[in-house]
């Protein structure tokens, strides 16, 4: 017991320092604030140096490793919280409320994302003859799992790659793969595998988020978008929300809220053109409904971020 225990103990220092290597190896290349998209494909490093106000974000299917510091998301009702102890894995695109937690300013907030999307999983699933999931209820489209030895391993060479540019064409769709082939058939494949498996319910849910993220802006009739998926009103209300945590409606309006607050940000465009950009017909229902989700009305939400700037 004591030679069991011992391994654990080392185990556990063991993660911790290669933890920090991986995290001394993000802080190279990123600056407080500013994502840093790498020459990997669908890997970019994140830093921040001090705690950040709760935003909006869309969250696409990807991995999310903290490696210092931690994230809380939002997700409708539930809240995630992943740190140096575990990872978030998000199966399809979700809009959530997220901020970063920096409890001492000496340690800033490092950690990766790495982008992946159902066709690879659906590959990997065949090459690698890996079996379907039984049919079951539609699971939420987000959750936290514990990091593995395995796992970190290959996000550490992945990252690696970034002194070695010219490996990157041949050797990050290998180690991209061998990630994606951890979480298949680590804790959360089975969730995975629900999303990538061609006619379950979580794959036909999949598909009219899809739908929803291309047409966020025109009305949405719930019945035609059922019917498109194959399913019945009823068992598409109730499987939508078991993934995404929302109503069809309140994914729409959440997608509509965020990209309107990015057409006032980027574009720099005033509150009634930006509403009616994304499919608002009333103005002051879009303010109210701005207000709901971001605690300010447009006007003030900007002045606010003008400001900070």
């Amino acid at each position: 017991m004591e030679g069991q225990m011992n391994k654990a103990e080392f185990d556990v220092d063991g993660m911790a320092a290669r933890l920090g290597v991986l995290g001394a190896e993000i802080a190279r290349w990123t600056v407080d604030g500013e994502p840093f998209m790498s020459a990997v494909p669908g890997l970019s490093l994140h830093r921040y140096d001090k705690s950040t106000a709760p935003k909006s974000a869309t969250y696409e299917p990807s991995l999310c490793l903290a490696v210092q510091g931690a994230k809380r998301v939002r997700l409708g009702d539930e809240s995630f919280v992943y740190n140096e102890s575990n990872y978030l894995i998000t199966s399809v695109h979700l809009p959530t409320i997220v901020e970063v937690l920096v409890e001492d300013p000496r340690k800033p907030y490092l950690g990766l994302v790495l982008r992946f999307d159902q066709r690879e999983l659906s590959q990997l699933m065949v090459d690698g003859k890996l079996p379907a999931p039984r049919v079951q209820k539609s699971s939420l489209g987000m959750c936290t799992s514990q990091v593995s030895p395995e796992l970190l391993s290959a996000l550490e060479r992945m990252v690696g790659l970034l002194d070695h540019p010219e490996d990157i064409p041949i050797l990050a769709p290998i180690i991209h793969r061998e990630v994606l082939y951890r979480l298949l058939t680590g804790e959360q494949g089975m969730r995975l595998r629900q999303i990538a498996s061609a006619g379950s319910q979580s794959h036909q849910i999949a598909r009219a988020i899809d739908w929803l993220r291309d047409n966020f802006a025109e009305p949405l009739r719930i019945d035609d978008l059922a019917s498109e998926v194959h399913m019945s009103a009823s068992s598409f209300h109730l499987h939508f929300r078991s993934m995404t945590g929302l109503s069809p409606l309140q994914y729409q309006k959440q997608l509509r809220l965020h990209e309107a607050r990015m057409l006032m940000l980027a574009d720099r465009l005033d509150a009634t053109t930006a509403a009616f950009r994304v499919g608002y017909e009333s103005p002051s229902q879009f303010s109210r409904e701005y207000k709901r989700m971001y605690g300010v009305p447009p006007s003030r939400d900007m002045k606010r971020v003008s400001e900070a700037n």
